[in-house]
């Protein structure tokens, strides 16, 4: 075969790229992370802005906000099989197959964003760890709070403790253990879509709803009613996990990394949720509502009453309710 000078000199050039050609010393750990929130959502740009960046670039971070992945309630079995490595998730999905988790959803078991944490940062919390990793192979990295739920109501009936709810017919979303949580703080449960929220409180087919605040201005519940009862009944929070065989291959210096650069991310995302929660309380006075906290011991231990005498309490942790209460 006849090689010509050119051809010669293209073989080279090429050979020689070749070997020039920089080859990336590993490849990028791909963590896909899906979450129904969206992207603006301060736990999701602490997600991206710092988890994503304290973890280095040995992991690349693919976030699917607003379940553009995966739809709701359909993410834990899609970490299960392998096809995503992350998710954020309320403890009514890790209920559906470890019931132990009911108990972190009831009224007044976790008060506030700083009980969450101790929650987690404590035993306990390595006790929902280690059954989460027993029962549905995921490692739990970090919880992330993301609001209060309150009471926002028409009329001028004052409330002051669960009695003062009593008729009062109160918008929760379907299923047991929302209604149970509405019926927990004294209060006739309504079972209501989101979207028709707005025209039953117009219209009287209900007295009130309860949300984070966040969400009351959103929807403009505050056109429709006239009080909002700072009840904090209701902690919403997520739990960020991980796949346990994805966890696992890691050493024990990159899983701390990666726990630490959670609790950091929502260390952050806590305070923007908070500052948010105090100054929409003057944006609602604002508006003409009345804002104000009842007795919320009274409320506490009634709820806590009702969940004890119910069927719903049985899959507890036996003392799990008292060692949560004495953080």
């Amino acid at each position: 075969m006849l090689i010509t000078t050119r051809n010669f000199l293209a073989r080279s050039a090429a050979a020689f790229s070749l070997v020039a050609m920089p080859v990336p010393a590993f490849a990028a750990t791909r963590l896909r992370f899906a979450d129904v929130t969206t992207a603006d959502a301060p736990r999701s740009v602490a997600l991206v802005e710092i988890f994503a960046k304290e973890i280095g670039a040995n992991y690349e971070f693919q976030p699917y906000f607003n379940s553009t992945l995966f739809k709701q309630g359909t993410e834990l079995v899609a970490v299960q099989r392998g096809n995503l490595e992350m998710a954020m998730l309320p403890p009514s999905d890790f209920a559906k197959q470890a019931p132990e988790f009911d108990i972190l959803g009831a009224a007044y078991v976790v008060r506030d964003a700083a009980h969450l944490n101790a929650i987690f940062g404590s035993d306990i919390g390595e006790e929902f760890r280690q059954i989460a990793g027993e029962k549905l192979r995921v490692e739990i990295l970090a919880p992330a709070y993301y609001g209060a739920r309150h009471v926002n109501l028409k009329g001028d009936r004052k409330i002051m403790k669960p009695e003062d709810l009593a008729g009062v017919k109160l918008r929760m979303p379907g299923g047991e253990s929302w209604q149970f949580l509405g019926k927990s703080i004294g209060a006739n449960p309504i079972a209501m879509d989101y979207a028709e929220t707005y025209t039953s409180l117009q219209t009287g087919a209900i007295d009130a709803q309860d949300n984070p605040l966040p969400n009351n201005k959103l929807m403009k519940f505050h056109e429709v009613t006239n009080q909002i009862v700072l009840t904090g009944h209701n902690i919403g929070f997520g739990l960020l996990l991980m796949g346990s065989k994805v966890f696992d291959a890691l050493s024990p210096e990159a899983q701390q990394s990666m726990r630490d650069a959670a609790k950091k991310g929502f260390a952050w995302s806590t305070s923007e949720y908070l500052k948010q929660e105090a100054e929409l309380v003057g944006f609602f006075q604002e508006q003409g509502l009345v804002v104000y906290e009842p007795d919320v011991a009274s409320f506490r231990a009634y709820a806590q009453a009702q969940y004890l005498q119910s069927p719903l309490s049985a899959s507890w942790p036996r003392g799990m309710l008292e060692r949560i209460n004495a953080l």
